[in-house]
C-alpha cells in the first residue's frame, strides 16, 4: 500500500510540542484531512501527549511522524520515537492531579497503540480510523 510520510524533530524544550502541534496541523490539510473533521482534531490531541510524554517525561529530544495511506478509508498512523530505553508507564492520576492521563487519552482515543524497542531508545505509536474518528474522552 502506497503511504505518504512526513516526519518532524522535536526538541527537548516542552514548547516543542506546540511546534509539533502546528506543523501537525498544516500537515494534515495538506494530507487532504479537513481541519474541521473530527479525525483532525483527535490526531491533535493524540499528537499532543504522545509528544509531550517523549518530550517532558523522557528528557530526550523525540522524532514525530505522521503515515498517512492512500486509500482514504485507511487508518492515519502517528509515531513518536525517543531514545529513551524505558517503556511507557501508563498511571491512573487522581482526580485532583493536572497531569498523568497522557496514556490513559491515547488508550480512549485511538483504535490501536503500542509501543516497540527501536534502535537505541523506542517508538510509541498510535493509529485512527478515518471514517469512525470521533472525539471520545474517557
Amino acid at each position: 500500500m502506497q503511504m505518504l510520510q512526513m516526519q518532524l524533530e522535536v526538541g527537548v524544550d516542552p514548547a516543542e510540542v506546540g511546534r509539533a502541534r502546528s506543523w501537525a496541523r498544516s500537515r494534515l490539510v495538506g494530507s487532504g484531512i479537513g481541519a474541521d473533521e473530527p479525525v483532525a482534531e483527535t490526531l491533535l490531541l493524540l499528537i499532543s501527549e504522545l509528544v509531550t510524554n517523549a518530550v517532558v517525561h523522557t528528557g530526550c529530544p523525540a522524532v514525530l511522524r505522521m503515515l498517512f495511506p492512500a486509500a482514504p478509508a485507511a487508518p492515519v498512523r502517528v509515531e513518536v520515537a525517543d531514545t529513551s530505553v524505558l517503556p511507557p508507564a501508563p498511571r491512573h492520576a487522581d482526580r485532583d492531579e493536572t497531569g498523568g492521563r497522557g496514556l490513559e487519552l491515547v488508550d480512549g482515543l485511538a483504535d490501536r497503540w503500542g509501543w516497540h524497542p527501536e534502535g537505541a531508545g523506542k517508538q510509541i505509536w498510535c493509529e485512527v480510523d478515518r471514517a469512525a474518528a470521533t472525539i471520545a474522552l474517557p
